[in-house]
């Protein structure tokens, strides 16, 4: 399993755009939740930050470790957005910042439904 938090700076003149795709986001949880099981995405959530006048974003994923799609592969309608809001509104000259996970714990039976089920168990 793979847990990660990573901060990503939005692009300057973009937090309007931001709040947009964040409602576009919570108006489909349908379509948003198609998208996870192709990645091995157990969770995703995504936090918002702003320091001295510039934006963040925050995304916490618990995945998979194995075979898992990446989203700019996917073909899916939602993913492709995902991928065009990425392009306009993530600042790429600067770094992505990985926070160190220290702890990360589940109960077991939240952890057991998590892993992937053997070939030919139902």
């Amino acid at each position: 399993m793979r847990i990660e938090l990573t901060r990503f700076r939005v692009r300057e003149g973009k937090a309007e755009r931001v709040d947009e795709w964040m409602q576009m986001l919570n108006d489909h949880p349908d379509a948003l939740r198609e998208t996870l099981e192709p990645e091995h995405m157990y969770v995703e959530t995504i936090f918002s930050e702003s320091i001295d006048g510039v934006d963040y974003l925050y995304w916490y994923s618990v995945q998979g470790e194995e075979g898992c799609a990446d989203v700019t592969e996917s073909s899916h309608w939602l993913d492709e957005k995902h991928v065009e809001f990425w392009r306009e509104c993530i600042d790429d000259s600067y770094p992505p910042q990985d926070l160190t996970s220290r702890v990360f714990t589940l109960p077991e039976r939240v952890a057991a439904a998590m892993r992937p089920r053997s070939a030919g168990v139902l």
